[in-house]
């Protein structure tokens, strides 16, 4: 996926308007198949386009001449071509479907899995800025919609020149004033038809595709957020702005239609003036010296027609390439065009300027001393830190509670020892700066349990197994007994259970529970967990503290605690507490 950035970087300074244009010139030159899988389906278009006309042409001539009823020998060989364009047409658009189709859906597939890997590095704190509904339209929808530039943009645009060209030559070689006749016309046409098209729905089709992003996010936050709304009366009204968002983006698409319908208009006004010119310059021609014969008449006046219903494609194809463009703007402003500089790299190395008995990333043993002196961090895009001078030392077994009010950025931290977010001051894992490892490393050694765990709409095996997919049936049953969900699971069903779109069918006790038990089965030797009680009562909450301490205490890993409620003192062998923001 570096092809969506060495662009930008080389030439601009990322994150301004030219920094995004060049993205997005890089993300179009990514949806575009390579010469040699685009080509076979160009030819094969090309040919078709080619024999449609040359069909129509044969058939005139063939009509008019069997009219002067010559001997039949003189008719064999335009039979024989009415047939074989006849044939060759289909077998041609056939062959030109599928070459086409597969190499723009290979490509897709390849354009898609590289804007995923470009998210991937700011996931989850460099995406805050984007919704998640507008966020799935980038890369479903929007994502989708870039397969029609190499279809119905490159391919038509090119098939209908090429076409034009040998059509206009092949009736200037009949009647030179027919071939000029023909030429004015379908330039004059096309000329009239982008601008009709370009005034009414231009914009329009610019839009749509921010529409379609806006409609869709507030579609999921309307279904995600059903029983709140419901409860507090304020459905009616995101409804309303749910209707409203439908409604423009109803009115951008009738917009575009009547664009359609104009540009087609004005294309089929021309072609009539294209046959009424040849009338025109031909009729003459058909009596004068060195005139022309019947038969070539009836193919100068009648090939105009088939030339325009294939010329029709080019402001078709300029209006698609505006809703192409919007879409790979979107695309490629779905993420910065440069990674944050709060966002760590996931590639890194230890610096050159290291001195030789620098650790290196070996040295982190099975059970690190995770320490931290005077840390800070911040959000992308936030002018002030959400956190500062955090210092704290984790060895094996040691259970610490981090405590302090909201807002204090106790969570920011969490986010920070698993490298989600950089960080100022040091954080050293047995002695090896954390920036010198790279993040997925430091994160095999640093889980982290959130506030809201992250269930998948599965079976609670699923739901465990990502965290070691070789973990047997008895290993998953074991855990969940560690953890006090062995009875519950029993009377679910077992581990075939669902927990619901995402543990819709589960407590928040419960859903912290698994998530514990996932960080059990990861083995993680240091473990964060982040305000385990927030969606639990008292009593569960002073429970599941308990538990997730003690079973950290059996393993002998290192338990960062966040928690902004008290914990008995038996239960923790040291308490930190973060000062609230400065007011």
């Amino acid at each position: 996926m570096s092809d969506f950035r060495t662009t930008a970087k080389a030439r601009t300074v990322a994150g301004t308007p030219a920094a995004v244009s060049a993205e997005m010139r890089a993300v179009l030159r990514f949806a575009q198949p390579s010469a040699r899988h685009f080509a076979p389906g160009l030819a094969a278009g090309v040919l078709s386009a080619c024999f449609a006309v040359a069909l129509l042409a044969s058939s005139a001539w063939l009509i008019t001449r069997a009219a002067e009823q010559p001997p039949i020998m003189f008719l064999s060989m335009a039979v024989v071509g009415v047939r074989a364009f006849a044939l060759g047409r289909s077998a041609f658009r056939y062959l030109e479907r599928l070459a086409s189709h597969d190499a723009a859906f290979r490509q897709l597939a390849h354009l898609r899995l590289g804007v995923f890997a470009r998210i991937l590095p700011l996931a989850p704190a460099g995406l805050g800025g984007t919704s998640r509904g507008d966020l799935l339209s980038r890369l479903v929808r929007d994502v989708d919609d870039l397969q029609d530039f190499p279809l119905r943009v490159v391919q038509p645009l090119a098939t209908a020149g090429i076409l034009a060209s040998v059509s206009v030559l092949g009736v200037w070689l009949v009647l030179p004033a027919a071939g000029v006749t023909l030429a004015l016309s379908l330039l004059a046409g096309g000329l009239l038809a982008t601008i009709a098209s370009t005034v009414l729905s231009a914009r329009s089709e610019r839009l749509l595709a921010p529409l379609r992003g806006t409609l869709a996010g507030e579609v999921l936050e309307v279904v995600e957020n059903l029983d709140v709304l419901s409860a507090f009366g304020a459905l009616d009204a995101r409804l309303a702005t749910l209707a409203a968002a439908d409604d423009r983006l109803c009115r951008a698409s009738l917009r575009r239609s009547l664009g359609v319908g104009v540009q087609g208009a004005v294309l089929s006004l021309f072609a009539g003036l294209a046959t009424v010119g040849a009338l025109w310059v031909g009729i003459p021609a058909l009596s004068g010296p060195g005139g022309i014969s019947g038969p070539g008449f009836a193919v100068v006046v009648l090939v105009p027609m088939a030339v325009f219903e294939v010329f029709a494609v080019i402001p078709l194809a300029l209006g698609v390439w505006r809703q192409v463009r919007s879409s790979a703007a979107r695309v490629a402003s779905a993420v910065p065009t440069s990674v944050p500089a709060e966002i760590p790299a996931e590639s890194v190395n230890v610096p050159t300027d290291a001195p030789p008995d620098a650790p290196t990333t070996t040295s982190v043993g099975v059970r690190p001393v995770l320490e931290l002196t005077d840390v800070g961090a911040s959000w992308p895009g936030s002018a002030t830190p959400a956190v500062t001078g955090i210092t704290l030392r984790l060895a094996p077994g040691d259970r610490v509670h981090l405590a302090g009010p909201s807002g204090a950025g106790k969570t920011t931290l969490a986010q920070t020892l698993v490298r989600f977010l950089d960080y100022t001051g040091s954080y050293r894992l047995d002695g090896v700066e954390a920036r010198t490892l790279a993040p997925a490393e430091v994160r095999s050694r640093v889980g982290l349990c959130e506030q809201r765990p992250w269930l998948f709409d599965d079976s609670i095996r699923q739901n465990l197994l990502f965290a070691r997919e070789t973990a047997t049936d008895p290993d998953l049953l074991a855990v969940l007994d560690r953890v006090g969900l062995g009875d519950w699971a029993a009377r679910r069903g077992g581990l075939d259970a669902r927990v619901g779109e995402r543990g819709a069918l589960v407590s928040g006790g419960q859903a912290q529970r698994i998530a514990l038990a996932r960080a059990l089965l990861a083995d993680f030797p240091v473990l964060i967990v982040d305000e385990p009680t927030a969606n639990v009562d008292e009593e569960q909450g002073d429970r599941l503290v308990r538990d997730i301490l003690v079973t950290a205490q059996e393993d002998g890993r290192a338990v960062l605690l966040i928690s902004h409620t008290p914990v008995p003192d038996d239960l923790i062998t040291a308490r930190v507490v973060v000062p609230g923001p400065a007011r």
